[in-house]
């Protein structure tokens, strides 16, 4: 029975140190679960770019194909005509065209985790913490039988 309890301060260390390593370790759920919020936040990243792409395309191609919206575009811009004049109007703000938007730079963030070193630490610090209590124990059960 006495070697059974010190071993008992073997698997604890062992135990705590393989529950610390799934659930908080670099590899564990959390971590897990982080990455796969960062996926979702990268994957709607991309759907955004996608539409962004999409207008962006349907425009770029209104411009090439529809000469109507190239004049428009060109107006707005501030070209004319070969042999057309203008006239500036001190104090009107020049109408710029809105520049389209390219999206929003999102960058990923590392998951927040255990050290693996200060895990073992843990382990191990509680492991030998039980193995001196028990050993503690029965030091103090011999004692106070001799007695």
């Amino acid at each position: 029975m006495s070697i059974f309890k010190y071993l008992l301060g073997f698997w604890t260390a062992i135990a705590v140190y393989t529950l610390f390593s799934f659930f908080a370790g670099p590899k564990g759920l959390s971590a897990y679960n982080y990455l796969l919020f960062e996926k979702e936040q990268q994957l709607g990243n991309i759907r955004e770019l996608t539409l962004i792409n999409e207008d962006l395309d349907k425009t770029r191609n209104n411009l090439l194909y529809d000469q109507d919206t190239l004049l428009v575009h060109a107006r707005q811009m501030g070209f004319g005509y070969e042999n057309e004049h203008f006239i500036r109007i001190v104090g009107l703000s020049n109408a710029k065209p809105v520049p389209a938007e390219v999206g929003v730079v999102y960058t990923a963030q590392a998951p927040s985790f255990i050290s693996e070193r200060y895990i073992k630490i843990t382990a191990l610090s509680l492991g030998l913490m039980l193995f001196v209590f028990l050993f503690m124990m029965e030091f103090i059960d011999k004692r106070s039988g001799a007695a």
